[in-house]
């Protein structure tokens, strides 16, 4: 099949439905491809179909030395399974390199509606954290959430996708794109970008039944930290994925057995410490995993017996990492924790066992599980594998994720990365009407459109 639009954006989470959006916005032709599927509603909310369907080899893909690293595979990408987290980070890393994204962030913030969680949504179990923290001096005040607070139910299960459509995703924006008339195209994996004359036009894809050619204008690839560079280094740009990043996280718990916190059943993250996010690399907030994933993870040195999720305490120690990891042609990754990783994980661990202790949890009862990693990226960074306007080395090709990201934010990057989108869209969209000002649109999209 031979499909033909002015702009192809490959991949629909935070930058690929964003990107495709705000060219639509502009009146431009928009092909929006997702190698995943589209969750239906039945499935958000619950933890099987999230398990299977959402995420990565079950949330079970690990690095080539056996770390899990979070991502998932559907229409909405990481967005649909985040937390909620509105922060912006690499602010005055991307001033450095030439990108000020003073009002795009401002935007950003204005669509997503972002907020510090209401004091309402704050349950006891966060407040007890967050009072604990407070008496410590860890600074810790509610998370800016793009989460509506009139629709929150506090059901604490934010990572498998929000029932009650409390929480923005990049789910929201597909669905604005379409009206606007992006055509989007679900379960096409791209293979490679066809490339002429040091520039790209099209990409060789592959459905589920067929093959397919796209040709366009402009590319945009926005199909993750992992997925990104596998399609760049099959394209010829053999040193993307070379420096991947992962924020490596950990989880300290804590039994309150006389007592039912129930931090399991409020929102993810609903309050955060970053007083030591900048100098000494990691943050602080309450966390709960589901059930089933808590026994995946749990440390084999130490095991909770007797416990109910009703009496947890759960702190994450969310880190910045070195980008010493490496994505594969094949999509296999290598990534662990090197001694400076471990020592950030080891200082955020330490200061969740005080504000635990500070709680009223007793030392016996207190439990680290192994580093995890989430926000894979860095692995087209800005000033090595695009410039700042976020274009390879092939004329016409852009990317637009978390793989852009220079360094390890040590934070959620998607308020980060709708305004990188949104900032992109401007400009390719502004020099796409000058250079093609007057010549005859085609289109030539059919078929396989959702």
């Amino acid at each position: 099949m031979r499909l033909e639009s002015e702009f192809v954006v490959v991949g629909s989470g935070a930058g690929g439905a964003t990107v495709a959006l705000e060219l639509a916005k502009k009146g431009k032709e928009v092909l929006l491809i997702e190698r995943g599927s589209v969750p239906s509603d039945d499935q958000i909310g619950l933890l099987r179909p999230a398990v299977f369907d959402f995420y990565d080899k079950c949330a079970l893909r690990t690095s080539e030395e056996g770390v899990i690293i979070y991502r998932a595979l559907m229409a909405g990408g990481s967005t649909v399974v985040s937390c909620g987290n509105g922060v912006r980070v690499l602010e005055e890393d991307l001033k450095k390199r030439g990108i000020d994204l003073t009002n795009e962030f401002e935007e950003t913030e204005k669509d997503l509606k972002v907020a510090p969680l209401s004091e309402k949504l704050i349950g006891r179990g966060s407040r007890l954290i967050m009072n604990a923290g407070n008496k410590l001096g860890f600074e810790m005040k509610p998370m800016p959430k793009f989460v509506d607070s009139n629709k929150c139910i506090s059901c604490g299960k934010c990572t498998l996708g929000c029932r009650v459509g409390a929480k923005w995703s990049a789910l929201n924006s597909i669905r604005i794109a379409q009206k606007y008339g992006v055509k989007f195209i679900k379960q096409l994996a791209v293979k490679s970008v066809v490339v002429h004359k040091g520039k790209a036009i099209g990409l060789v894809a592959k459905g589920v039944n067929e093959d397919v050619r796209i040709y366009a204008k402009k590319i945009v690839l926005c199909a993750g930290g992992i997925g990104t560079p596998v399609i760049l280094k099959k394209t010829g740009i053999s040193n993307a994925g070379d420096k991947l990043f992962a924020d490596f996280f950990n989880v300290t718990y804590g039994i309150l057995r006389k007592e039912q916190i129930n931090l399991c059943n409020e929102p993810s993250m609903a309050v955060v410490s970053d007083k030591f996010l900048k100098n000494k690399g990691f943050m602080l907030a309450p966390f709960i995993d589901v059930p089933l994933v808590l026994r995946w993870i749990m440390s084999k040195r130490k095991q909770f017996k007797n416990f109910r999720h009703e009496n947890l305490l759960g702190i994450m120690a969310k880190t910045k990492d070195e980008n010493v990891g490496k994505v594969t042609i094949r999509e296999r990754f290598e990534k662990i924790p090197n001694i400076e990783d471990h020592n950030r994980l080891n200082e955020g661990s330490s200061s969740a066992r005080q504000i635990l202790l500070e709680a009223g949890v007793k030392k016996r009862d207190i439990i680290f599980t192994k580093p995890r990693a989430a926000h894979p990226g860095g692995t087209a960074a800005i000033g090595e594998i695009v410039d700042e306007n976020l274009e390879t080395e092939i004329k016409n090709l852009y990317v637009c994720d978390a793989s852009v990201l220079p360094v390890s934010p040590g934070a959620p990057p998607i308020v980060t990365i709708v305004a990188l989108a949104k900032r992109l869209a401007k400009r390719i969209a502004e020099d796409f009407s000058v250079t093609y000002k007057g010549k005859k649109k085609h289109s030539h999209v059919e078929g396989m459109l959702v």
